[in-house]
């Protein structure tokens, strides 16, 4: 299901603009962690350099050029160094490619971070609060029309289930589970209903046909859902700091 051959063909590319000055690339994301849908899902690529100047990326501005033109995001650039000094603000995306990546070409970079797990927690509760607030404000706007409503939701639920596996981990399940597996973990621990995710999910997948679904109905499931997991995270974050004191 992931296009090998397209992966294989932008690293040949890539090595060949960027030349001594490409230290690693590495696939993450559904590719590996095997939640890829064809269409759907994209191909994420980090491209460690020795130097992330404007000269440098405008090297490597055909090959990206060329991937955009697969419909696939542009790679995230980044030197060694600001990998290392950046585990203390994306807890999230690099605990993330530790646990699923595939080394493409150069070295294993981020297999060694060190990533605080209390830091961690932090980032997972303020990234959840920030989406629960702004999908709060589109219900308000989507009110009334079925197809917005559809639309925000839709676009809403990958995001979210990637913050519930990560969820999990900040309670203290380790088990690294698969999306739609996470979010049933996590409702048996939380204790919230997970079918309006797991709805969403298929509608999204093409394994449902929305039509038949109440789409208002699943949406006080859906935000209850997530209330409910915000919830819990914060709780254990309370609970961690008194620990700590």
């Amino acid at each position: 299901m992931v296009p090998e051959d397209t992966i294989r063909e932008f690293v040949t590319r890539i090595r060949g603009a960027a030349g001594p000055n490409l230290e690693s690339v590495i696939l993450f994301g559904s590719a590996v962690s095997g939640d890829f849908h064809p269409g759907l899902s994209n191909l994420n690529l980090f491209c460690v350099l020795r130097d992330c100047s404007f000269a440098a990326l405008q090297a490597l501005a055909p090959v990206t050029k060329w991937w955009d033109q697969q419909k696939q995001p542009p790679p995230l650039c980044m030197t060694c160094k600001e990998l290392e000094r950046s585990t203390d603000v994306f807890t999230i995306e690099l605990l993330d490619m530790q646990q699923h990546h595939r080394v493409l070409f150069g070295e294993d970079v981020v297999q060694g971070l060190r990533i605080s797990m209390h830091v961690h927690r932090v980032q997972v509760e303020y990234e959840l609060r920030e989406k629960l607030i702004l999908l709060r404000q589109q219900i308000l706007l989507a009110s009334g029309n079925n197809s917005r409503l559809w639309d925000l939701l839709l676009h809403a639920v990958p995001s979210f289930g990637t913050l519930f596996r990560h969820a999990l981990i900040a309670l203290g399940n380790s088990s690294q589970p698969r999306r739609r597996e996470a979010v049933e973990v996590l409702a048996k621990q939380v204790g919230f209903d997970p079918s309006a995710i797991q709805q969403t999910l298929d509608v999204r997948e093409h394994k449902t046909d929305r039509k038949k679904i109440d789409i208002n109905e699943l949406a006080a499931r859906y935000l209850a859902a997530i209330e409910k997991v915000t919830a819990a995270v914060d709780e254990a974050l309370d609970s961690d700091a008194s620990v700590q004191v």
